[in-house]
């Protein structure tokens, strides 16, 4: 897998791609027209942030490239690489419970805030992807 050079991007399967954690200074893209949403990236070495109409959906500290991003309330699945290990951030159902996957193996249930945060920690090797994986219990 690879940065994003175009920061964000529809795939042909109708997922979203975002980030490049390689920049060394933040670089933004807004009114990215997508399902009906205008979202809005900002990504560089130390944090990667995805909005929908101002809201945040995702955001990585350090930052990270994700692709093949889908989800809803309910659920959501993403790829992910990064230089390291990365603490993540993204925004379904408040005050609910998860299963989080990675790479196919269960990482254990996670709950939102009454915000609908949920937060969360992965180990990475720097130019490995893991695969995620979030659905509501």
């Amino acid at each position: 897998m690879s940065v994003v050079e175009e920061l964000i991007r529809e795939e042909r399967d109708g997922t979203l791609s975002f980030g490049n954690y390689e920049l060394g200074a933040k670089t933004k893209k807004a009114d990215f027209p997508y399902d009906g949403a205008s979202y809005k990236i900002k990504t560089f070495k130390e944090i990667t942030r995805l909005e929908r109409n101002g809201a945040m959906v995702y955001e990585s500290v350090p930052g990270s490239t994700v692709t093949n991003f889908k989800g809803d309330n309910t659920s959501i699945s993403f790829d992910v690489e990064a230089p390291g290990d990365i603490s993540f951030t993204v925004e379904l159902e408040p005050d609910s419970v998860y299963r989080m996957d990675v790479d196919g193996e269960s990482a254990g249930s996670v709950q939102t805030n009454i915000a609908g945060k949920l937060s969360a920690s992965i180990e990475l090797d720097a130019g490995k992807k893991a695969h995620v994986e979030i659905s509501k219990l």
